[in-house]
């Protein structure tokens, strides 16, 4: 591909960013109901953690949602009980969900392919049981009647305006980061590890440091958010920490298209559109209308919505 269609389609890109963050900042002031925008922006943000370690690292984890689930319980009860800001309360989850990532980590990045991928749901299921069974958690009930609080003191979260903007800022950070991230020196070193790990090995990279620290990376971003989901909706439940949601972030990031920046964040507005838009039409059944879209998009576009349309505009930019 030349220069000129290089520049063509990084200026497209640009644009369509442009717009969508016009479209976003937009969304409360033209009849899209705030906390449905902010909750399909914090499983964005979630979808993007999990690209970050399938899409750029080349491991698949089926036990995601444990981080998210863990964050979510952090700030809920340190917000609500122990009397933690709301930036205190995102913070000690973050890290919280982190410092799980990181021993789950450590044993789970010793084997590879679905060894890995079993290992993690079996990691995953073991933290939900603990969450069934603490007894600050709630059990079935969950955390219930988390306060949004003051943001730095003096910003009034309780204000859905003020929530939307904030969930907003830190969508933005978070996408930019990874963007940063993957453009790094270490982000071209986890592509040569998700191409060709034996060759990556023999150029002398010590490769479990290397996929560690995506890990942890992923795990620390899912928990943000599950704390900014825990303050946007004021609870926290054992769906949150359950393994079917470790299956929805999958569905997200392989719908949107995997390995791309705005496809997770396609993928999971597409799959919270739907979830709310069928869940009061046709009740349980939208779980089967997600798998046939799905499958139809597995065999029509497997590359998912954005690895399609980068696909065709790279074939019409020519050779």
């Amino acid at each position: 591909m030349s220069a000129l269609s290089e520049a063509s389609l990084s200026r497209y890109s640009r644009l369509a960013w442009l717009a969508g963050l016009a479209l976003l900042i937009a969304a409360p002031f033209v009849g899209l109901y705030p906390i449905f925008v902010m909750k399909a922006l914090c499983y964005a943000i979630f979808a993007c953690a999990f690209n970050l370690l399938l899409g750029y690292t080349g491991l698949l984890s089926f036990g995601h949602a444990a981080y998210l689930g863990a964050a979510a319980y952090f700030t809920g009860y340190l917000v609500r009980s122990a009397g933690f800001s709301p930036e205190g309360g995102v913070l000690a989850g973050t890290l919280g969900a982190g410092a799980i990532g990181a021993v789950v980590g450590l044993i789970a990045i010793r084997r590879q392919g679905i060894y890995f991928a079993m290992i993690t749901l079996a990691m995953a299921q073991m933290v939900y049981f603990v969450w069934l069974q603490a007894p600050f958690t709630g059990g079935e009930d969950g955390l219930q009647g988390v306060p949004r609080g003051k943001l730095f003191g003096f910003i009034p979260l309780q204000n859905d305006i003020a929530m939307y903007f904030v969930v907003l800022t830190v969508f933005v950070a978070v996408f930019l980061a990874i963007i940063r991230i993957v453009h790094s020196p270490y982000g071209q070193v986890l592509k040569a590890i998700r191409e060709n790990e034996a060759r990556a090995v023999s150029l002398g990279y010590d490769v479990d440091k290397y996929k560690l620290l995506a890990f942890v990376l992923s795990t620390s971003l899912a928990g943000l958010a599950g704390s900014l989901k825990t303050l946007v909706l004021g609870f926290a439940t054992l769906s949150d920490a359950h393994w079917s949601l470790s299956g929805e972030v999958v569905l997200m990031t392989l719908l949107g298209g995997m390995g791309t920046f705005a496809g997770p964040v396609l993928g999971a507005f597409t799959i919270i559109g739907l979830q709310d838009l069928l869940a009061d039409r046709v009740g349980s059944w939208v779980t089967v209308i997600i798998g046939v879209i799905f499958v139809l998009c597995v065999v029509g576009f497997r590359r998912g919505f954005v690895g399609e349309l980068l696909a065709w505009r790279r074939q019409r930019a020519g050779p």
